[in-house]
């Protein structure tokens, strides 16, 4: 990818690796944000396969301060309760293994039925204008509706949970433990309402399973225990929160993400739409070349030594996954897209015990999705004066609009 494009797609300033620049050191101190970015591949692997040394728990490093102020009547402990991705073991391991029974190999592929079904109505309901909009006629809906019918809340709610997820991310600034300004302040103010309606409206369902078990996701969380005892509402309510939303996001960036890679390289989409058996890579390759989730946190529970850096204990780590997927110690040629790369040992879905449980959906309905789009569509191309809009969240890389001709 060109610096041109980059900047033509309105891609965040910092996300140097998508303008084909290399880090100048694998592990920073950003002083002025108080944290550490890590950029390079072999130490970020090393920060999410060691959660003893480099906890999930990154809550207790965050200041009291940013978030006073909001006038949100809003618990933090309680909002933490239960969320996964917060979790470090032996708690996280029996949380996660909750849940896992839902996402089994042999659950997720009887999904694919649905998945496809799902992908034809959307399809059929944007009609035959020539032209789609991909995220808003096919990407969001999609693993929304998927992902809410395993959980058992009304997918035609879906509205609802784009606008509480799209105040959650919707702010271009860099966020910092440090100095707070007005920008930052407001954005932390409308990610917490965000936050706090899509509990509160999980907390309905919640309380309904109590009163009425159905079969769904949602029930078992209830209905689960841990170490004999049963999960608390916030637990319930927090967990089913971490999959409605984890549920959807990255899947839609992954669909939107793997189209505009295809279409921006010709060539390829050439070759994956006569042999569909390039899909699964093509998907790969645009997880590492577009990652949408840029960064995950960590904070160290010791002094460490990563890199070349000596990082102190209570430290937190911002590890920047997308960076570390153009890495030229890993990766030969990393700022081009080859679908036949091998190996990938790309990290869009993580690594260790937080690797994504739902990867494997994920992949499911990217890989059913395109080959329903190649079915469907002669061509999938992007409309010259109508270029794609990006999410504008520096931790984040997908496109929130892609208006597409299908003629």
């Amino acid at each position: 990818m060109t610096t041109t494009q980059a900047d033509t797609w309105g891609l965040h300033e910092s996300q140097f690796w998508l303008r084909g620049k290399q880090p100048e050191e694998r592990v920073h101190h950003a002083a002025d944000l108080g944290f550490w970015n890590v950029y390079g591949h072999p130490e970020a692997e090393e920060v999410l396969r060691d959660p003893a040394t480099y906890s999930s728990d990154t809550t207790r490093l965050v200041p009291k301060e940013l978030m006073a102020g909001q006038d949100l009547d809003v618990d933090f402990e309680e909002m933490q309760a239960g969320n996964l991705l917060q979790l470090d073991p032996p708690l996280h391991n029996k949380m996660r293994k909750l849940v896992s029974r839902a996402f089994t190999p042999k659950v997720v592929a009887d999904l694919e039925p649905r998945i496809a079904a799902v992908t034809n109505e959307m399809l059929d309901a944007a009609g035959s204008s020539g032209r789609l909009e991909l995220v808003e006629d096919l990407a969001y809906p999609l693993p929304v509706i998927v992902i809410a019918e395993l959980l058992g809340v009304p997918a035609s709610d879906r509205h609802l949970f784009k606008g509480w997820v799209d105040k959650l991310f919707d702010s271009s600034e860099q966020f910092s433990l440090k100095e707070q300004t007005e920008g930052r302040q407001e954005s932390v103010k409308k990610s917490l309402e965000g936050q706090k309606a899509l509990v509160e409206y999980l907390g309905v369902h919640v309380d309904e399973r109590r009163e009425q078990p159905r079969e769904d996701l949602l029930t078992k969380l209830v209905e689960a225990e841990v170490d004999g005892e049963k999960l608390t509402r916030n637990e319930v309510v927090n967990f089913a929160n971490v999959l409605l939303l984890a549920g959807h996001i990255t899947t839609t960036m992954l669909l939107g993400n793997a189209v505009l890679c295809l279409d921006t390289h010709p060539e390829w989409d050439e070759r994956v739409r006569a042999d569909r058996s390039l899909v699964p890579p093509a998907i790969e390759e645009s997880l590492r070349y577009l990652s949408p989730f840029a960064a995950v946190a960590r904070s160290t529970t010791r002094e460490v030594r990563l890199g070349e850096s000596t990082v102190p204990a209570d430290q937190m780590l911002m590890v920047w996954v997308a960076a570390a997927n153009r890495d030229d110690r890993v990766f030969t040629d990393p700022d081009t897209f080859n679908p036949l790369r091998d190996p990938n040992p790309h990290l869009a879905f993580g690594r260790g015990i937080h690797f994504c449980i739902g990867a494997p959906l994920a992949r499911l309905e990217g890989r059913v999705a395109l080959d329903i789009l190649f079915d469907r569509y002669p061509a999938l191309r992007t409309i010259p004066g109508e270029p794609p809009k990006f999410q504008i969240n520096p931790n984040m890389t997908g496109v929130r609009e892609l208006p597409l001709t299908t003629a």
